[in-house]
């Protein structure tokens, strides 16, 4: 019989038939639609079968006609399982209650550790997580997943410089690494200070060593800026150069801006479906209907449920859209040209330190052709061009 486990879900009796006839008595109960099925032949020459619970009434009428004995050998099912387990209630409740408080003890949080924070910082960062929503009995579906809390705690803690975040089993592990970085061991090995690149100096500081430039001075990479050997021609002395030297130098860049430019931008509306997930299959809970938007991205949150400290193959899912547009953005040639300059500066200031700067820009050339604006720029800077070379034998 096909689908049998269909017919235990509605309850399956075992039937044993003695006396004359019993082929004819299989023959009847096929007549009258009465589903039989694992018929086996006794010691005793008579049969046994099984039957639907709901056969039951029909089968009785069967036997009014024929000349067999018929005896329920056994129920099995769910029905009967229901009957059995609500002569036992008090039983089955408290199971039931002890598997609920399991799964929502399993879904808790229970733990918040961190590791590599000094007790400042982390203190700082469990007022953080107290904040949005993570802290010790909140249950772990109504909590933003691990890159969300990581992100807020990077954004909005400054003495940290990366953290990691990471859910295992009721307890948030977070790794930090703080902004604290050790000093730089001071060289003590005699040593010059050249210029790692062409420039001119604008400002110049020295705390030891000899000066062999001065300000406004054009000087080629390689050039000795510092000398670490001082004294006189008769007796020098090496020493490890030290000096603040800034100057002005040169970047050219190529850069290109179509005047028109399609691109797809969020609109801000969203909508929201949630569903039950077992395995690969999602089961709709809210949110029904097909989705209107023409163009759209897609996020899933995903919360697997956990029992103990397995992650059950269950989870709840917020599917959301978010809704897209496509936008043309038009330029003049002069907007173009405007955008291509400071997005050439912006590059150079990528490039540098918090305290040098981008001061100029030249247009060297423009073209317009085939709706695109190219220039070729030179950016002037303020920049840090000490580079330290040890003293070698000879100088």
């Amino acid at each position: 019989m096909k689908n049998q486990w269909i017919s235990y879900l509605y309850g399956v009796v075992k039937v044993s038939i003695n006396g004359r006839g019993t082929e004819r008595f299989l023959n009847d109960c096929m007549r009258n639609n009465i589903t039989v099925w694992d018929v086996k032949r006794g010691m005793d020459n008579g049969l046994s079968f099984f039957i639907r619970l709901q056969d039951v009434h029909a089968l009785r009428a069967v036997v009014r006609r024929n000349d067999c004995k018929c005896k329920f050998q056994s129920r099995l099912g769910f029905p009967f399982l229901a009957r059995k387990s609500w002569r036992n209630s008090g039983f089955v409740l408290g199971f039931l209650a002890f598997l609920v408080v399991i799964f929502v003890l399993s879904n808790m949080i229970w733990g918040i550790k961190v590791e590599g924070a000094s007790p400042e910082t982390e203190h700082l960062i469990k007022k953080e997580l107290s904040r949005i929503g993570v802290k010790t009995g909140k249950f772990q579906f109504f909590v933003e997943n691990p890159d969300d809390i990581q992100k807020s705690l990077t954004d909005n803690i400054g003495q940290i410089t990366w953290v990691g975040v990471e859910l295992s089993g009721t307890t948030y592990h977070l790794k930090v690494v703080e902004k604290n970085q050790p000093e730089d061991e001071e060289l003590v090995s005699p040593r010059h200070i050249v210029a790692e690149k062409e420039a001119v100096i604008t400002k110049m500081f020295v705390e030891q060593g000899q000066p062999l430039t001065t300000l406004n001075e054009h000087v080629r990479k390689g050039q000795v800026l510092v000398s670490g050997l001082i004294g006189n021609e008769e007796e020098k002395r090496q020493v490890a150069a030290k000096a603040e030297i800034f100057g002005e130098t040169w970047y050219k860049s190529s850069i290109t801006i179509p005047l028109n430019t399609t691109f797809h931008v969020l609109t801000g509306d969203t909508k929201d479906k949630h569903y039950l997930q077992i395995g690969s299959f999602r089961l709709p809970i809210w949110g029904f209907g097909e989705n209107e938007y023409k163009k759209f991205e897609v996020e899933d949150d995903i919360h697997y449920v956990k029992f103990l400290n397995f992650t059950l193959p269950i989870a709840y899912v917020n599917e959301r859209y978010l809704e897209k547009e496509e936008v043309t953005r038009k330029y003049t040639v002069k907007q173009a040209k405007e955008a291509a300059l400071d997005r050439g500066r912006k590059d150079i200031e990528n490039k540098l330190d918090a305290e040098e700067e981008v001061i100029g820009e030249k247009v060297l050339h423009q073209t317009n052709e085939n709706g695109k604006v190219r220039l070729t720029v030179l950016y002037q800077a303020i920049e840090n061009i000490v580079k330290t070379t040890p003293i070698v034998q000879g100088d």
